[in-house]
């Protein structure tokens, strides 16, 4: 027989595992009023995973999860880990005509909802549906894990499998499934501790949606370190300022968004707490402005401000560390622990210092590939095994990346990407629209805000309040246009192709 060496495989439930041993009556996570033990967290997550399994699903089955920031989502992500069982995390905004899409691509075999999002689910649902504080669209989640047998299911999960499908929207407006391994999140997780301070004692907080890539690798890595996530259920900036004083938060990832409404509470909402335990903050999703970079490090003046960059497919590439937080405000620092980089023009070739070059990375965090999509992953790789998101950069004489623009026309708006062509298929639709366009202009507090621009038919006219109206619905509410803009013909170049970067110029 021949002998394996080299371990065990990574999972993203071991850490799970190793502190229900370690530290039983520490406690993982609270939500609210609610607390949860290393070992109770344990207990219910291989409750679900052998209850899941019991049910007559497979490991590699994927697993639909749509829930708000609360103290399940770690839990199920745990378990389904624990048998071998692929989550797909939904989007709480998303509607029903798109969670159909993710839940037929995927093929997803379960669902998990909790009872006040279903109103969102579409009518053709998995066999199995568990409902959480309900049962309106399937049995409850509780009743379920305590009929279940409470053993760990111990399946054989390889570190390259998938623990997850994260979706994000293409170029095409068809969302693409992101294969992450657990190889790539639990390594993402230890270095996370070992540059934000994570680990046994420590606590943080969640604030960024769960189902999001940045959101759950934020909001699991406390957990998984032995540390303690706070749940926010929903982002109150106030609240959150009053989280930090009263949990003594010791770490926190945000969104450019949550600082900016951060400060428009005045400063004396920040200066008239107790903020001190607060060592580490990280930004990610969107660029920081340098004027609210300089506003954080003035009113968080005991905390280290990290300024990262990465994508769903990539994980962190990059991070700005606190020394050089002022000094290169507006870089996003240099590359990450085990990651490589490359800027290269148009033919590949390594661009100068100073030069914009296409970002490619390369790390043990990069996706497994698009699931079923073949030609979008040979799109975005290469052969030697470096991946894109087609953002363009700039790196100084010393290292430093800074993204000059992206190469798509991605659109981030409050921390979510939003990708102009899935909005411009519904606004072809309208009757009155002959062309149009979306775009992302610069906005104080959103980052970016989505704008709808149109050519009319003879005779037709539309307002904002028209497009509002005809657009919601047909996709989430936060990709929905803010302004409208009509004009005479769109700008295209000399293949015919719409120039968005000139749009802006022809606006009022």
């Amino acid at each position: 027989m021949a002998i394996h060496f080299g371990g065990a495989d990574l999972n993203i439930a071991s850490g799970i595992r190793e502190f229900a041993a370690a530290q039983p009556n520490s406690i993982a996570i609270i939500d609210g009023d609610r607390r949860l033990t290393f070992n109770a967290l344990y207990e219910r997550a291989c409750r679900l995973g052998s209850g899941l399994l019991a049910a007559g699903l497979h490991p590699g089955d994927p697993i639909a999860v749509l829930l708000g920031n609360r103290m399940e989502y770690l839990e199920i992500a745990a378990g389904c880990a624990m048998a071998g069982l692929p989550t797909v995390p939904l989007n709480p905004r998303q509607v029903a005509s798109e969670i159909t899409y993710v839940l037929e691509h995927s093929g997803a075999k379960a669902l998990i909802v909790d009872e006040i999002l279903t109103a969102n689910l579409p009518t053709d649902l998995p066999a199995l549906v568990l409902t959480i504080e309900g049962s309106s669209a399937g049995p409850e989640y509780e009743n379920f894990l305590q009929k279940s047998r409470a053993i760990d299911p111990e399946i054989n999960v390889k570190e390259s499998d998938p623990f997850c499908i994260a979706y994000t929207s293409g170029t095409t407006g068809k969302p693409k499934g992101v294969l992450i391994s657990h190889r790539s999140r639990t390594l993402t997780f230890f270095a996370t501790a070992l540059d934000w301070g994570l680990g046994p004692g420590k606590t943080s907080i969640a604030v960024a949606p769960m189902y999001h890539g940045a959101g759950f690798a934020f909001g699991y890595a406390p957990v998984f370190t032995g540390g303690t996530t706070v749940m926010q259920r929903k982002f109150d900036p106030d609240e959150t300022l009053q989280m930090v004083q009263d949990h003594k938060i010791e770490s926190m990832f945000l969104v450019p968004t949550h600082a900016q409404m951060m400060r428009a509470l005045g400063d004396q909402a920040i200066t008239s707490r107790d903020l001190s335990s607060l060592k580490t903050l990280y930004f990610n999703a969107a660029a920081l402005p340098v004027a609210l970079k300089k506003w954080v490090l003035e009113l968080f003046p005991q905390s280290g401000v990290h300024e990262l960059y990465g994508s769903t497919e990539a994980s962190i590439v990059t991070n700005l560390r606190p020394k050089d937080a002022l000094r290169k405000a507006g870089s996003v620092g240099h590359p990450w622990f085990m990651t490589q980089v490359r800027v290269v023009d148009d033919a590949g070739n390594p661009v100068s210092a100073g030069e914009p070059g296409e970002l490619f990375s390369r790390s043990p965090y990069l996706m497994n590939g698009y699931l079923n999509d073949p030609d979008a992953t040979a799109a975005c790789t290469t052969p030697d095994g470096f991946l894109t998101c087609g953002d363009i950069v700039t790196v100084d004489e010393e290292g430093f990346i800074s993204i000059v623009d992206r190469k798509k026309d991605l659109i981030i708006t409050g921390g979510s990407n939003v990708y102009p062509r899935e909005i411009e298929e519904v606004l072809a639709t309208h009757e009155s629209v002959a062309e149009c366009a979306v775009i992302g202009l610069p906005d104080e507090t959103w980052g970016e805000r989505v704008v709808a621009v149109l050519v009319l038919r003879p005779g037709k006219s539309l307002d904002q309040s028209a497009i509002e109206s005809f657009v919601r619905g047909k996709v989430a509410g936060y990709k929905v246009p803010k302004e409208t803009h009509v004009i005479s013909a769109l700008p295209r170049n000399a293949a015919g192709k719409i120039v968005k970067r000139e749009i802006k110029d022809l606006l009022p």
